[in-house]
């Protein structure tokens, strides 16, 4: 009998954690360089964490992002100088967007 409770408060304890994971939902960052060919690469940071993403025509797309507050580094190819953007709030499943980047020489 005491194997069965403790079988059972084992189960009920692992599927109350998977039900606790299973709710943290992710949202995604966008945004956009202007020149197009001013910079190469897009950084999102946020405390040790750090995301990269490409652009591709000006356009930038971070998805699958942990809901918290990011600091957007956007790398400027030369003569352009590097430019970011503090205080980006993701929130459960929404796109932040965080408009046009423009980059200045």
């Amino acid at each position: 009998m005491k194997r069965l409770k403790l079988n059972f408060i084992v189960a009920a304890g692992l599927s109350l954690g998977l039900l606790a994971f299973s709710s943290i939902r992710e949202g995604s960052i966008q945004g956009k360089v202007s020149p197009a060919e001013g910079a190469s690469q897009v950084l999102a940071i946020a405390g040790r964490d750090t995301l990269r993403a490409s652009i591709n025509n000006g356009s930038f797309v971070f998805s699958k992002v942990k809901p918290q507050t990011y600091t957007i580094w956007v790398k400027a190819n030369p003569p352009y100088k590097d430019s970011s953007v503090e205080n980006v709030a993701v929130v459960d499943s929404a796109a932040t967007d965080v408009g046009e980047i423009k980059l200045l020489q």
